[in-house]
């Protein structure tokens, strides 16, 4: 099954199964379809689905991913010992585990095609990742607090692991007094005035 044949096979499962969006009309360009894909995965509530849906889903992914391009932990240089700077794609970091900036519902941006990373982690990890961080937070039965974290398979995702963390809603004044408290950066260049919210 080719990529384009298995992202029709996604769409067509996914406008089935959620009765509000099945008059939706899969679009002919490509883009569209993966804007689709992408805002379905986003609105979908954690449930699970077919093992066949899962097959399609995962070497899918598995395949976006790839031609978007791992870069591996291993390549890098660490600027300091056990320390790496890198700016990237984090779906596409093979390592251990990366870090999620989640909300407190700990089960991924419902928002279609929001650029924040936790969209961007639950969309590429696949339906699979929603799914467990929503048994963890059934079995928790109240919202995660600020600074706590869980863990999860990383599913899709080349690293192994995510950390999904709430992390404070910030100011700029805050976020500096985070820099500074845990030593993050010596040295530094002052933080920038505006930074970009998280979900």
């Amino acid at each position: 099954m080719s990529q384009n044949e298995k992202r029709i096979y996604l769409l067509k499962t996914l406008l089935a199964e959620q009765q509000e969006y099945s008059s939706i009309e899969i679009p002919v360009s490509e883009q569209e379809q993966k804007m689709l894909l992408r805002a379905l995965f986003n609105v979908r509530m954690p449930k699970s689905v077919s093992r066949e849906f899962l097959e399609i889903q995962d070497a899918y992914l598995q395949e976006e991913i790839r031609q978007k391009g791992i870069t591996d932990l291993a390549d890098l240089k660490p600027v300091q010992d056990g320390l790496y700077l890198w700016q990237g794609d984090i779906t596409t970091l093979r390592c251990d585990g990366i870090v999620n900036a989640a909300n407190s519902g700990m089960t991924g941006c419902y928002i279609p095609n929001h650029r924040c990373i936790d969209n961007c982690i639950h969309s590429f990890a696949g339906v699979q990742l929603r799914l467990a961080c929503g048994e963890l937070m059934e079995k928790q039965r109240h919202p995660e607090p600020t600074g706590k974290a869980k863990i999860t398979p990383a599913y899709n995702l080349p690293c192994r692991y995510v950390l999904h963390t709430v992390g404070p809603r910030r100011t700029h004044e805050s976020f500096s007094f985070l820099l500074f408290k845990n030593q993050l950066f010596k040295n530094s260049k002052p933080v920038p005035k505006t930074l970009p919210d998280s979900c």
